[in-house]
């Protein structure tokens, strides 16, 4: 899958645009007060992606395994410091609500941990490469 992300912000107007293999979809992100950013900052944004992730990929693997889940509540949280330093102690919380029995439930979510990609590529590691225009 190829996969982007496009951020455009000028004075009161930031777009946010995903795209994944040609599907593109706008994201609705409000600019800052002030006018220029975001109001929502990126190490919320990366918690989100995580939440996200793991959200999805529980009702993915519950279809494989003809589990029925009629909800997800998946709670990430981290820690910033100063500015320029990296993010610490994340950590994150599923709920899964669904009639099937809770030690299938729990074997669900630990598995889906295993798979979730975005939590895979973030424990591996990810380099960063700033491409010059």
């Amino acid at each position: 899958m190829d996969i982007s992300a496009t951020v455009k912000n000028r004075f009161e107007n930031h777009e946010v645009v995903v795209e994944t293999d040609g599907d593109i979809k706008v994201v609705q992100l409000s600019a800052k007060p002030t006018g220029y950013g975001s109001a929502v900052n990126g190490a919320e944004v990366l918690l989100l992606s995580v939440a996200t992730c793991f959200c999805n990929d529980i009702y993915r693997e519950a279809a494989l395994r003809n589990i029925a889940v009629s909800e997800v509540k998946v709670v990430c949280t981290g820690e910033f410091g100063v500015v320029g330093e990296a993010g610490t102690n994340f950590q994150y919380k599923a709920t899964v609500v669904s009639d099937a029995p809770p030690d299938a439930i729990d074997a669900l979510i630990r598995y889906t941990d295993t798979v979730a990609e975005v939590h895979n590529t973030l424990r591996k590691g990810v380099r960063i490469t700033l491409i010059n225009a």
